[in-house]
């Protein structure tokens, strides 16, 4: 029987250093751990960040993570365990979260700044949002439509003498296009200067692409955020840029009929000259990705498989506005097809990848417990790409988004400026806006063609933007 004893013993020691491991397992590094399926870390410190990189970019790294362990999967950020959503389902269950894990953002803080909207949370975010919120209203925003009108007729006279081989490139002219709209539209008729807007966009265009590389290429060190000369000379002149314009509307806003985003934050920041710079540039540089939109929906129309859905579109415009009318808040709703061929650029391009959120309490997800503080990644892009959802998902077609097409699909299926709660990309409205007059003042005119021989990839940063500038060539239609 001695022997009986001993096997006894032997079981239940087993045992209980099975759910002593277990338990230590839960609490790894001091805190929780989800019982999410997903993969362990690779590196102590690191955690899976190296696998990120490996992968080429967070969008990439979450389409293998949830193609293997599906729709809801873990992953370490670090030493920090971050759980990853990828469902029209779970972005329902997530729906009323809306603190933004601001931890997966930290390599963006030198140019928001830590005091931003974009790194607020809680009821002081609620309250910053409600009061610029009023900026974006549909009974507002018919003044844009005249500022945005202007700046698009001057980016394409740009193609006005173009001759029959002129190459052109798309992304700068696009980019241009959307830094001029942000500028002038957000912070208004004071930065008319063409050599004031054309300082901030290369301004711009130098912090975003250190700030694009460093998060692209060094996920893992993403504390070590770009602090190099160039840089800092950039995010200076970004900063006397916008105190010029809060200068300027300050002296002569009252008499201004305008009621535009940089009065609304002059209101709530009255002494406040930090907060004011990052709540401006969080907006500017979300608006100024518009021309990263443009870019794409250019390139899709341009593709030989796509020349009849450029055809199809230019149609639908003459057919509501002719070749001269320009676009208003009252036609913008007939031009349903122009709205879909947006959208699938949105869907297809994988325009916005991600978001993340976090909650200060325990909450269920997918079935599982999430504990407080947990990072909850949206993978929008995967989601996007889900061929059960999309059919031959990676192919370009605007039909998708039909009413016919779109009947029973999940509601938040399609979600590119976010969903979270109300902090939903504040200004999609006006983001449709100014996408859609610079699509119709230049298909109204021209005929796009892509310059032959060109592989065109795209980055997948936080904007997806293509790897090399885009070439085309144009037509004038009459």
């Amino acid at each position: 029987m001695g022997w009986l004893v001993v096997a006894v013993i032997v079981g239940i020691t087993l045992a209980f250093l099975s759910l002593v491991s277990r338990i230590l397992q839960l609490f790894k590094n001091g805190t929780p751990r989800s019982t999410v399926p997903g993969m362990e870390p690779s590196d102590d410190q690191q955690g899976n960040m190296n696998d990120i990189e490996k992968a080429g970019s967070l969008h990439q790294f979450l389409m293998g993570l949830h193609k293997e362990f599906g729709p809801i999967a873990s992953f370490w950020w670090g030493k920090q365990q971050a759980v990853s959503i990828a469902s029209p389902e779970l972005f329902k269950q997530h729906h009323h979260v809306f603190d933004r894990a601001v931890e997966l953002f930290r390599l963006f803080e030198p140019v928001f700044t830590p005091h931003s909207i974009g790194f607020t949370n809680g009821t002081e975010w609620k309250l910053r949002r409600q009061a610029y919120d009023k900026v974006f209203k549909d009974d507002i925003m018919d003044i844009y439509y005249e500022k945005l009108q202007k700046i698009a007729d001057e980016v394409a006279s740009t193609w006005d003498k173009a001759e029959e081989d002129d190459h052109f490139p798309l992304g700068e002219h696009m980019f241009q296009y959307a830094a001029k709209t942000a500028l002038i539209g957000l912070l208004g008729d004071t930065l008319t200067d063409d050599n004031e807007v054309m300082a901030f966009k290369q301004s711009c265009d130098t912090v975003l692409n250190m700030v694009n590389k460093s998060h692209e290429h060094s996920i893992s060190t993403a504390v070590n955020s770009p602090t190099t000369q160039d840089f800092q000379k950039a995010l200076t002149t970004m900063k006397d840029t916008v105190a010029r314009a809060v200068k300027e509307r300050e002296r002569h806003g009252a008499e201004s009929r305008d009621f535009l985003l940089i009065d609304a934050i002059i209101g709530y920041h009255p002494d406040d000259e930090e907060r004011r710079f990052g709540d401006a540039i969080s907006y500017l540089l979300g608006y100024i990705h518009i021309g990263k939109l443009l870019t794409w929906c250019v390139y899709y129309l341009c593709t030989c498989l796509h020349e009849e859905c450029q055809e199809r579109l230019y149609q639908e415009i003459v057919d509501v506005l002719g070749t001269t009318e320009p676009l208003t808040h009252q036609s913008l709703g007939k031009l349903q097809y122009l709205r879909q061929v947006l959208d699938e650029t949105l869907r297809c391009a994988v325009v916005a990848p991600w978001a993340a959120r976090y909650s200060d309490e325990d909450m269920q997800l997918g079935g599982h417990k999430i504990y407080a503080g947990t990072p909850v990644i949206h993978a929008l892009g995967v989601a996007l790409m889900d061929e059960h959802i999309w059919p031959n998902p990676t192919a370009f077609d605007p039909d998708r988004f039909s009413e016919e097409r779109s009947k029973g699909r999940p509601t938040l299926a399609f979600s590119p400026f976010g969903f979270a709660g109300n902090r939903k990309c504040p200004g999609y409205r006006l983001a449709y806006v100014m996408a859609s007059i610079m699509m119709v003042s230049a298909l109204q005119k021209f005929r796009f063609m892509l310059v032959p021989g060109q592989d065109v990839k795209p980055v997948f940063g936080l904007i997806t933007h293509p790897k090399e500038e885009i070439w085309i060539k144009v037509a004038r239609r009459v």
